[in-house]
């Protein structure tokens, strides 16, 4: 009788542990199609802006708005996301934000000026929740993983959001689907998505029910991050590379455009940008868990940076793709570096979406000024180097909050 119950209890271990694995792997593939999503919407627009441009009629500066209207929606709605976490449950309320994010998209790829800001701003709201809620929830579920989980999370936009760029192009013009099915054919991976996280919605919400002390507890550790200076630096970095990279995303074409380069070769660098950022984001995350404070990568990640602004300015054109993968590569350090600071510099998951929140917030807010700043400065000067200029100054404020950011330290209550 003994030997049975042990028996019994082995296999209900046993069954127990295959069930969480199970579980943790669907997970997985979750956040892998969830993060697949958050960059191709706004990385698919850089190299169509010409056909968007000619077919509306409208300026260099109404058209960075396609890709400044979700880093507004970032800045406005992101303080506002950890409060939904908690009130609906973080899985539940991911699936509700990639249901929008599907039906902006599609949205955006009806006929009309109006439907394509619309859209745009949908899918910008979307975007915005899953920008604030994965961070929170991989630090939860994967806290001794902390690392490797944010560089699949990582590796996965950035992956997707390479091929996007690379193919746009092609998809408007040699495939004939046009710009708007170009920018439209993107919510069918968006309809993937909600399909593979339906096993996260039946979870239940691990925020649900949270007592009024804990709650009160969150939101006093709120209050405190804008009195925070580490969660200031933290979300200046994110800010900052957010601009750098949104810039580049926006008008890299058609800086490349006025150098010479066909609109379809320029998707391509754009493209060849990305790809480079692959790898290290990564490696980044991995090595930046690993490290007692990230110093030395914040410097690496301005070297790379500066490297590739400056050759683009005063480079040679035989040079280009050297100068693109640099960008692509400092990019990368600095991308993953701001994830990975969530985690790093917060006590926990309320935390780190409380962090997240406030640096996406005003972060992303100082990253929409980027394209439609773009934009109007070539609008009056017609050229790219004074623009260019300013993503050097960028760089340099990179390093220096970087530098503060990357200290051992976590945020105090």
């Amino acid at each position: 009788m003994a030997l049975s119950n042990e028996l019994h209890e082995r296999l209900n271990r046993e069954s127990s542990l295959t069930a969480r694995r199970a579980a943790g792997l669907t997970l997985i593939i979750g956040i892998i199609f969830i993060a697949a999503n958050l960059r191709t919407p706004l990385s698919s627009v850089g190299p169509l802006v010409g056909l968007i441009r000619s077919s509306t009629q409208i300026s260099n500066t109404m058209a960075g708005m396609i890709t400044t209207l979700p880093l507004l929606a970032f800045a406005l709605f992101s303080t506002w996301v950890p409060r939904l976490g908690r009130k609906f449950g973080v899985e539940r309320l991911i699936m509700a934000a990639v249901i929008c994010l599907t039906f902006g998209i599609v949205l955006r790829s009806v006929p009309g000026v109006i439907t394509l800001y619309a859209g745009t701003i949908v899918l910008g709201l979307a975007i915005a929740v899953c920008n604030v809620m994965l961070p929170s929830l991989i630090k939860h579920e994967f806290p001794s993983r902390l690392g490797m989980m944010t560089g699949v999370y990582s590796i996965s936009m950035n992956l997707m959001s390479a091929i996007a760029s690379g193919i746009s192009i092609p998809l408007a013009v040699n495939a004939g689907l046009g710009w708007r099915g170009a920018l439209g054919i993107w919510g069918v991976l968006s309809f993937i998505s909600i399909v593979m996280w339906l096993p996260q919605w039946k979870r239940k919400g691990k925020e649900n029910g949270a007592s009024t002390n804990q709650n009160n507890t969150v939101a006093g550790e709120q209050t405190s991050l804008w009195r925070s200076g580490l969660a200031w630096q933290v979300t200046l970095y994110m800010g900052l590379q957010s601009m750098v990279f949104y810039v580049v995303i926006a008008w890299l074409p058609e800086i490349l455009l006025q150098q010479g380069i066909g609109s379809g070769q320029s998707g391509w660098l754009l493209s060849i940008l990305q790809l480079a950022m692959l790898p290290f984001t990564f490696i980044v995350p991995v090595m930046a868990g690993r490290m007692s404070n990230q110093r030395p990568l914040i410097i690496m990640a301005f070297i790379f940076i500066m490297s590739g602004i400056l050759g683009l300015l005063y480079g040679s054109v035989h040079l280009i793709a050297l100068w693109v993968i640099l960008v692509g590569i400092g990019a990368s350090f600095a991308f993953g570096l701001a994830m990975m600071f969530f985690g790093l510099r917060s006590k926990d998951a309320h935390q780190a979406a409380e962090l997240s929140g406030m640096a996406q917030s005003v972060g992303y807010l100082l990253a929409a000024a980027g394209p439609i700043l773009f934009g109007y400065l070539h609008d009056v000067t017609h050229s790219w180097t004074t623009p260019l200029l300013i993503l050097v100054a960028a760089t340099v404020l990179l390093l220096i909050f970087g530098l503060g950011a990357a200290r051992d330290r976590k945020i105090s209550s």
